[in-house]
């Protein structure tokens, strides 16, 4: 082997190893610094910034921002709590379908902490262990950001396919369809092959005995909410509805609108920005406290994160493009789930699933030889997308940890070994389910 890869992929590896063990924002940083030292210390040529991806992220999170501000998302979470507590035997499949659409809802995960301490003192109050609901419930936030409209992994894919002859539409069906399919028969299979009795747990006891666990909570005795909540929520609803529409309007493969003024990404970005301002007209805001609000912390830190590894990323496979296309071509050619592996293990290591699909999708497109003229394998790269959702594999990510920190009763908990904790198997299952599903509803509907 060439020793200049070997040295290249070091330093691929090695910087996203040093940003997990740093945590959060640190795996943006260290991929920064791959992407110095890989070019000016290797000379390979810097790859392109995902400025795309980015400024998507950032126009969704300045709607959500303000949407917060204003009480929409305590709103949100209120009716969700509702639909819990209303049907607490059934908390399993409740929780991961809130979370699953909070999500698809907002493009971001993120919006999973609200409803965590929810889903534990529902859990707590029916005796199930809380570590059940949660584990499928974050996984399902995860895996709901290849199937929102408004996320910058589905926008960033449908732009790739629709040019293939995969309208926008027939995308977010396959999507949301296969998705969310998987979440619900993976909450089945969690609720038939666990332990959901949480007084047999030797760490509940034990967390009892100590008084470290408080009483589940029945009733809620939060304070009022805002006046605009339920205003925020009908204005970025609706403007969510617009950017769908308008994005289905001038899709390629359907050809309503052939010659845009906006193409799909400036329309998100300026769709985004418009709710966020009517937002903060119509509830008054006070615009000084929105840089204060948790999912802006939370969004821009992915920006960050979606800078560093997607650049990252993309400087070392388009300066080996030619071996990936060869090695992808055989392999995905001869087996098609190969690719879905890839991309597993790709977004185990790089923490976003925008920029898995940014690094390796346009390459195998190219490696397949897939053109508008030669379409044939285009239903792999849309069956296997889901599998950018492997975030939970290594349990530094921030949901995971959070919901081990909420979860006062320590069923939800993260192993000796790291690797065996209470995400990864709910996580795997959700994934070869939603891959599966895609293969067998994309060839039907493409």
């Amino acid at each position: 082997m060439d020793v200049s890869l070997i040295l290249q992929l070091a330093v691929l590896l090695g910087a996203i190893f040093l940003g997990v063990r740093l945590g959060g924002m640190a795996i943006g940083y260290t991929g920064g610094l791959g992407v110095v030292v890989l070019a000016l210390g290797l000379g390979m040529k810097p790859g392109h910034i995902p400025s795309d991806v980015i400024l998507i992220i950032m126009a969704v999170i300045a709607a959500i921002s303000a949407m917060q501000l204003a009480g929409g998302l305590d709103f949100l979470v209120r009716v969700a709590e509702r639909i819990l507590r209303r049907n607490p035997k059934n908390i399993t499949f409740l929780a991961p379908a809130v979370t699953y659409g909070l999500t698809l809802l907002a493009g971001t995960g993120h919006t999973a902490y609200s409803m965590m301490p929810v889903i534990v003192e529902v859990a707590k109050g029916e005796n199930i262990k809380p570590s059940a609901p949660l584990s499928v419930a974050v996984v399902a936030s995860q895996v709901a950001i290849t199937a929102s409209p408004v996320s910058a992994a589905v926008v960033f894919m449908s732009g790739l396919l629709e040019p293939l002859g995969v309208s926008y539409p027939k995308l977010l069906l396959i999507w949301i369809s296969t998705t969310f399919a998987a979440c619900m028969l993976t909450a089945l299979c969690v609720n038939l092959f666990s332990d959901l009795d949480l007084s047999n747990d030797v760490e509940y006891q034990r967390r009892v005995k100590e008084g470290l666990v408080s009483p589940a909570i029945k009733e809620d005795t939060r304070v009022e909410l805002p006046a605009g909540a339920k205003k925020s929520v009908l204005i970025f609803t609706l403007g969510v509805l617009a950017v769908v529409v308008y994005a289905c309007l001038i899709s390629p493969a359907l050809g309503i609108i052939k010659e845009p003024v906006l193409p799909r990404d400036g329309a998100i970005v300026s769709f985004m920005m418009l709710i966020a301002a009517l937002i903060v007209l119509a509830c008054r805001l006070d615009t000084g406290k929105l840089m204060e609000m948790s999912t802006f912390k939370s969004g821009m830190a992915a920006c960050v994160c979606v800078l560093g590894v997607a650049w990252l990323g993309d400087t070392f496979v388009a300066g080996h493009i030619e071996a990936v296309k060869e090695t992808a071509s055989a392999l995905v050619g001869a087996y098609p789930w190969l690719l879905a592996v890839a991309l597993f293990f790709a977004s185990m290591l790089l923490y976003s699933q925008a920029a898995t699909a940014k690094a390796l999708m346009p390459a195998v497109v190219l490696a397949l030889g897939i053109t508008p003229s030669h379409t044939e394998g285009v239903e792999i790269l849309v069956a296997s997308f889901a599998a950018v959702s492997a975030l939970f594999v290594l349990p530094t990510y921030p949901t995971l940890l959070g919901a081990v920190q909420m979860d006062d009763t320590g069923s939800t908990r993260i192993g000796r070994f790291v690797f065996n904790h209470s995400f990864l198997i709910p996580g795997i299952v959700a994934i070869v389910l939603s891959v599966t599903l895609g293969f067998i509803v994309a060839p039907m509907l493409i």
